[in-house]
């Protein structure tokens, strides 16, 4: 919710904090510098402290930071709350993802992760209707020196699921899988018999289980001892470093190097673009009412709107955005339920590999068909299939980077790519600030040959296969036998 919410803001916050393209591109971008930021840091940290409470922690500063950026009234305020808002969504990306997929088995994981990725689409959804029935409407007040109109109060009532979430997460147990790394048996034991109330009805007494040993090990094998809060807080700093180097080990090292490759290639088109899309329509819709009736493409609109329109420097600034703009990104957005559904039932079956070879390939096309329309609807359509077939993708690479990494590295292994993954979101938003302008049609090209290139990335390391990942996660066994003494259920 909270990365999308930025492109919403953008034409409307353009008077308020006297911002240009570039000033734009940098506002797109601070939130993924935090994130980048954030994810190494949080992912770390719940690896050796556990998921549940650093989520709750996540959960709380973001919804704080979110609030105080509705009330900036100058635009290095704004950029300041916008990155701690970031620092705070870093986290949580690694951290639920982990948190999530170790409540799963391993034979609905695939389906049940695609299941949570959906609600990335629901959540830009739900952003893009608040979006329309807020923005362009006149309310909030304005004095000589505070305003507080209607994209900050579209920012507030952004903020109202963070702090219901950390609510709920209060009333969530901790990840059985990460106590049982962690030596804990008798706290993930409670949590299994608390879930099988929860699911059977029945009383705790009557859970057969009485004891857990984990797989593939006698008696004598060597478990943690339990480490006192102080003591561990006290060594965090050492686990952090030491997850840090044994992802860049083999046999995980080649894993690593190629997830970083991929999620950063991914998230240039992905964040990119797909940010840009409330931009680009605006400049359409503002091209049409001056000039009804012409027809023009996606350079020739941004040309007449950087000369003659909104963005000229002869023309008083105006923030008055059309209805229709968010109604355009409500569609492109709604777009990838669809997809979203495709990947949940279909990811088990199909692989992680197909579907991220098709949605690559169908958003570099979609990509290349962007420069080739001619009028808002146009537009509007080869949108709305890009957002569809890059969603697949996110999805697939979701669960892929999420199945395998260890345990005791998982959250730690995510943050690294999903730094990746934010470092490509910040180059591409301010590729596409320099270039949109000056040189048009260079972004959806640039954008359009990343995606394609993957293609040769996917065949050319079959590590993306289903059964590759079976037997990375055998070869992980050993690794970690040495390393944790723990095995790694596949």
């Amino acid at each position: 919710m909270d990365v999308i919410s930025m492109s919403f803001i953008l034409p409307s916050a353009q008077c308020d904090l006297k911002l240009d393209t570039q000033a734009k591109g940098w506002l797109n971008s601070i939130i993924f510098i935090g994130m980048m930021a954030g994810a190494y840091a949080w992912g770390s940290i719940a690896d050796a402290l556990g998921r549940r409470k650093v989520l709750i922690a996540i959960s709380f500063m973001n919804a704080l930071c979110i609030v105080a950026s509705s009330f900036s009234q100058t635009y290095e305020l704004f950029m300041l709350f916008r990155f701690l808002n970031g620092a705070a969504l870093g986290g949580s990306g690694p951290v639920i993802w982990s948190y999530f997929a170790e409540f799963q088995p391993k034979s609905k994981r695939g389906s049940m992760l695609s299941f949570m990725a959906a609600f990335w689409t629901l959540g830009n959804l739900f952003v893009a209707g608040l979006a329309w029935l807020i923005i362009p409407r006149e309310m909030g007040f304005t004095s000589t020196t505070f305003t507080y109109n209607s994209w900050r109060i579209f920012l507030l009532i952004c903020a109202i699921p963070s702090f219901v979430v950390t609510g709920l997460l209060l009333l969530l147990p901790e990840s059985p899988k990460y106590l049982l790394s962690s030596g804990k048996y008798e706290e993930a034991l409670e949590i299994f018999r608390k879930i099988y109330v929860i699911n059977t009805g029945k009383p705790s007494d009557s859970y057969t289980v009485k004891e857990l040993i984990l797989d593939d090990y006698p008696d004598s094998n060597p478990v943690k001892d339990e480490v006192e809060e102080k003591s561990k807080c006290k060594t965090m700093l050492g686990d952090i470093v030491e997850n840090s180097r044994l992802l860049f080990v083999t046999p995980i090292l080649r894993f690593t190097i190629i997830s970083i490759v991929i999620n950063f290639t991914f998230h240039i088109g992905y964040y990119g673009l797909m940010m840009w899309f409330p931009e680009l329509f605006n400049r359409f819709d503002e091209f049409h009412r001056d000039q009804p009736g012409e027809v023009a493409s996606i350079c020739q609109v941004t040309d007449y709107v950087v000369n003659k329109g909104s963005h000229s420097i002869e023309n008083v600034c105006s923030d008055k955005i059309g209805a229709s703009v968010f109604m355009e990104s409500l569609i492109t957005v709604a777009s990838a339920i669809p997809a979203n559904i495709i990947a949940v039932l279909g990811m088990d079956r199909l692989g992680r590999k197909f579907f991220l070879v098709f949605s690559t390939f169908s958003s570099g096309l979609c990509s290349i068909g962007l420069y080739f329309v001619y009028n808002k609807y146009q537009n509007l359509t080869v949108s709305a299939i890009f957002s569809g077939a890059i969603s697949c993708g996110n999805a697939a690479l979701d669960c892929l980077i999420t199945e395998v990494f260890p345990t005791q590295l998982r959250a730690t292994g995510i943050a690294i790519s999903m730094v990746a993954a934010r470092l490509g979101g910040i180059i591409g938003n301010i590729v596409i600030a320099q270039l949109l302008d000056m040189y048009c049609p260079a972004p959806t090209f640039i954008v359009a040959a990343l995606l394609i290139g993957m293609l040769l990335i996917f065949f050319y390391f079959p590590i993306f296969c289903s059964i590759f990942i079976f037997n990375f996660l055998t070869s992980y066994n050993s690794f970690c036998r040495r390393r944790f003494a723990v095995f790694i259920p596949t």
